[in-house]
């Protein structure tokens, strides 16, 4: 006989909490394995423990994922809760390349959508003077061969 349905409350025993996300987490591994498999579909699952610790499956080693494995959460008391993106070695001592973060707010995030618009208008107008200064050459060209079939 199956157990019952379970109450989704959170589990105040912290032993227990930790066993129970573990298991659970394994099994949401294993099914992402499993449907990946069975339904040749592509699959990024990513699990962020209580401590921050990264667990994540992916059919394929996509940049993405690995942008996302950068993603952290601040604990210090000057910023707590902000997320922001850096190395995935961050919070090790050994890493010696890793020392860089970025800080990932809305207000961030909405300054940057307003710079990339203009770096976008900025390639759409740099575009269209391209198009011209090759027509531009063109026409010279054209000249040329004008005078040097007349002459």
């Amino acid at each position: 006989m199956g157990r019952g349905r379970v109450e989704m409350k959170r589990i105040e025993n912290k032993i227990n909490r930790q066993v129970t996300f573990s298991k659970r987490r394994s099994g949401l591994l294993k099914k992402a394995h499993e449907i990946s498999v069975l339904c040749d579909a592509e699959v990024a699952l990513i699990v962020f423990s209580t401590k921050g610790k990264l667990s994540e499956y992916s059919t394929n080693s996509s940049a993405i994922v690995g942008m996302i494995r950068c993603l952290r959460t601040s604990r210090s008391e000057e910023n707590p809760g902000r997320r922001f993106w850096g190395c995935g070695n961050y919070d090790r001592d050994s890493c010696k390349v890793c020392h860089f973060f970025e800080w990932v707010d809305p207000d961030v995030l909405v300054g940057a959508n307003v710079v990339l618009q203009r770096l976008e208008r900025k390639i759409e107008d740099q575009s269209k003077e391209i198009k011209l200064l090759k027509k531009f050459v063109l026409f010279l060209i054209c000249v040329e061969l004008i005078k040097l079939l007349l002459y």
